[in-house]
């Protein structure tokens, strides 16, 4: 058996420490800074519709003093989009809705829709990272933030808070069916206050909730929903190459940590990964801020069973 020398061992755990320091360095210092659009497509309009361009963002997590975020937040209104979308937790100080209202500047007289999150309600506190893996962990609340102030700012400018209400909106000639829950991951969502089937008239019916539970998914899902909008999980936030996300924070499983993907036979869903981060935890690995632009175009006619591989699913059919 070779003999393993101090100094070779000393070498190798220098060297891991020099990794992962220069791992969390980069997580923390750079990426958590490099902001990127995404862009998705998702055929969730009937036949014949013209398409819709909606902006999603979704926990920005801001600090006063965070003006690179700031700016490049305010960019975004040269996207021209149809319909802003924000899935909540913008908030992480006391004296961030300044910062939220400038930075979303333009987007702000766009046609918006809104729900808040936990980190609109109460300041994030530091905690265990264990904690993460964990569903029932305990939960520990920080100071009450002024959502109260940043609701205001938004319905003034005209965006729709949806929390537990419906709503019937008209953009670029797409009639519009939307409902919103308060944050599942506080408990506070209330679906039955939104509950039943949504305006038949409309050609395109959302959801809004912060955090993609289940429970929630599958009341809208049930209700006819085409497409619902959540954020929460900022796409695991570490994500290991070759592995996924470590994490989803919610009861999502963690191929829909982040992006489109299908719930049931019907509903698309749509996750955001965030803007944002606590400031408890300021590092994304493998898992960029991101806000995302969907083009929204009509879904292809569905085909009778019989000529559709004789009534066989598309991993059924894979599968042969």
């Amino acid at each position: 058996m070779p003999v393993i020398s101090t100094s070779a061992v000393r070498r190798a755990a220098l060297g891991a420490t020099g990794a992962a320091v220069a791992g969390i360095g980069y997580a923390s210092l750079i990426e958590r800074n490099a902001f990127v659009l995404r862009e998705a497509t998702m055929p969730v309009l009937p036949p014949g519709a013209s398409s819709l361009r909606v902006l999603h963002i979704s926990d920005l997590h801001m600090m006063p003093g965070q003006k690179l975020k700031q700016q490049w937040l305010r960019e975004l209104d040269r996207l021209e989009p149809d319909l802003v979308v924000n899935t909540g937790d913008n908030l992480s100080h006391q004296k961030s809705v300044p910062a939220v209202v400038q930075a979303l500047g333009g987007l702000l007289s766009r046609p918006g829709l809104f729900v808040f999150g936990s980190n609109d309600y109460f300041a994030p506190v530091p905690k265990n990272p264990m904690k993460y893996f964990k569903k029932d962990h305990r939960r520990v609340y920080g100071a009450p933030l002024p959502w109260k102030d940043l609701r205001a700012a938004f319905t003034e400018r005209g965006w729709l808070d949806l929390t537990h209400v419906r709503r019937d909106l008209e953009v670029a000639g797409v009639r519009i069916a939307t409902a919103g829950v308060d944050d599942p991951h506080l408990q506070r969502d209330r679906y039955d206050t939104v509950a039943g089937a949504p305006n038949p008239l409309a050609d395109l019916r959302v959801g809004l909730t912060h955090s993609p539970e289940p429970r929630v998914l599958d009341r809208f899902a049930a209700d006819g929903y085409d497409l619902v909008l959540a954020g929460h999980t900022h796409g695991g936030q570490l994500v290991l190459p070759g592995y996924g996300a470590l994490v989803t924070n919610c009861g999502i499983d963690k191929s829909r940590v982040k992006g489109p993907s299908k719930w049931g036979e019907h509903t698309q869903l749509h996750v955001s990964a965030g803007i944002g981060t606590s400031p408890w935890a300021p590092y994304r690995f493998c898992c960029r801020p991101e806000a995302t632009l969907l083009t929204l175009v009509a879904a292809p006619p569905k085909r009778p069973a019989a000529e559709n591989n004789h009534g066989l699913s598309t991993s059924e059919t894979v599968a042969r």
